[in-house]
């Protein structure tokens, strides 16, 4: 039988964002899926994410991925994603949202990473910079100030936070997954910096959180005695 739309994985997986999308949805849906035929392909010489989660890659990552564009404003447009591994989740953001103008500066010191990295901002005609080094290797002038940074598993808040600190503002804002332990972090980083936090339910993962901050600062050397 032909191939539906609801039986391709690139338009069940916006089920229930459609209300977030200003785009074509089957646009959106192709994109997501050459997106998804460019990881496997390179799955095969670089281990993009977990071989073990490669069966629910669709659920796993991209579903996981896009639940933050609801939490995206209008207005935001300078993104920062912080070890961008195999594009999750800037790259899925990126695609369901081209059409509002953002820029995203994708941070990934693996070489190979960041080569696939570009191909898919290439071939996918996204909006995307990656850079290929260490985010404390990174000067302030190479990326600007930002309105989000987001960040997918990859490092304490504490690391977090001493990573992203130059290039936020005021305005930014962070949305960050988290697992199970976020608990114990959020203890940890309210040592060294004061923020307002929202956590948010993970959709995908039971024991996940997505964390909204906001207001972040250094405790300064007086508020730490």
């Amino acid at each position: 039988m032909p191939e539906t739309s609801s039986d391709r994985p690139g338009r069940s997986v916006l089920i229930g964002l459609e209300s977030h999308i200003d785009r074509n949805l089957e646009d959106v849906a192709a994109e997501l899926e050459q997106f998804i035929a460019l990881l496997v392909r390179w799955q095969k010489i670089q281990n993009l994410v977990s071989r073990e989660t490669m069966p629910f890659l669709w659920t796993r990552h991209v579903r996981d991925s896009l639940q933050l564009i609801g939490e995206v404003r209008v207005g935001e447009r300078a993104v920062l994603d912080l070890g961008s591994g195999g594009g999750f989740p800037a790259i899925p953001v990126a695609i369901a949202l081209k059409e509002r103008g953002m820029c995203y500066h994708l941070v990934e010191s693996n070489k190979r990473k960041a080569s696939f990295l570009r191909t898919v901002a290439r071939e996918l005609e996204l909006p995307i910079q990656v850079h290929g080094e260490r985010m404390e290797l990174l000067d302030e002038k190479d990326i600007g100030k930002v309105d989000l940074v987001t960040s997918r598993a990859t490092a304490s808040l504490v690391t977090i936070f001493a990573l992203v600190s130059p290039f936020w503002t005021s305005r930014t804002r962070g949305l960050f997954h988290k697992g199970r332990e976020v608990g114990e972090e959020l203890v940890k980083a309210r040592a060294d910096w004061s923020f307002d936090v929202l956590e948010l339910a993970s959709e995908t993962d039971h024991d996940g959180r997505i964390l909204e901050i906001s207001g972040l600062k250094a405790r300064t050397q007086r508020e730490l005695l």
